[in-house]
């Protein structure tokens, strides 16, 4: 899978290099290149914002620096029309499905807004060269699209086969197929600070062991999310 990024600031997105993305990037299951819009600007400012039109507080990403800077993206795409991932609190909210959904793609881009946003006119031109998605990771805001690229990045990257080791471990994960959260783990010693494991998972007994992690993900999903317990219980 490709991946490119377009910030001005690069360097925020320097995580992107360690951990098992970075190993993915070392074995050649992922190639992720990092791009500075500000090296698609014409004066010496490197100004990628202006006023918006209309008044109001804050400022404006141009559009011109944009364009130029996925069209150069584009150029390079072994795909026709790649796939735009614009980090953006008036987005699509970005979940498990979108992750696995987009894990499938050969090419992905992430465009990370700052400010008030990015003029509009820019995404209509977008769509006629890119498959747009503007993905939130929920109802709050960030003070730019980095935080949220880095999070969407991880939870597709983990997903392309070979990125994560044991890929049994994704299975029985939060917000997998089932849509429950995922059981409680525990690792030796059995006694932690009068603190015990439960016998169960002492036993050996891999049947009981499946139905009591069972009943665990249910408590769990009932008791801390309500909501996806909800749409458990419409889906069963």
């Amino acid at each position: 899978m490709r991946l490119d990024i377009v910030s001005i600031f690069p360097e925020y997105l320097d995580a992107l290099n360690i951990s098992l993305l970075g190993k993915a990037q070392e074995i050649g299951l992922l190639e992720i290149d990092i791009h500075d819009l500000r090296d698609h600007t014409f004066d010496q400012h490197k100004t990628v914002d202006d006023t918006p039109y209309g008044g109001g507080a804050g400022m404006v990403m141009k559009p011109e620096p944009w364009a130029l800077a996925l069209e150069e993206i584009l150029d390079a795409s072994p795909v026709e029309k790649p796939v735009l991932i614009v980090p953006t609190p008036s987005g699509e909210v970005f979940n498990q499905p979108a992750a696995s959904e987009l894990a499938d793609a050969v090419h992905l881009v992430f465009a990370c807004g700052r400010y008030e946003g990015i003029d509009e006119r820019m995404f209509h031109w977008a769509h006629e060269h890119f498959d747009v998605r503007l993905m939130s990771l929920g109802d709050y805001v960030l003070n730019g699209g980095e935080v949220a690229a880095l999070a969407m990045i991880e939870a597709i990257g983990r997903l392309v086969p070979g990125v994560v080791g044991n890929p049994e471990s994704l299975v029985e994960e939060s917000h997998s197929d089932d849509g429950l959260l995922e059981y409680p783990v525990y690792t030796k010693p059995s006694m932690w600070r009068e603190y015990e494991v439960p016998e169960i998972l002492l036993s050996g007994d891999h049947a009981k062991i499946a139905a009591w992690r069972k009943e665990q993900q249910a408590e769990r999903t009932r008791t801390r999310r309500p909501d996806l317990w909800t749409k458990h219980q419409d889906m069963a």
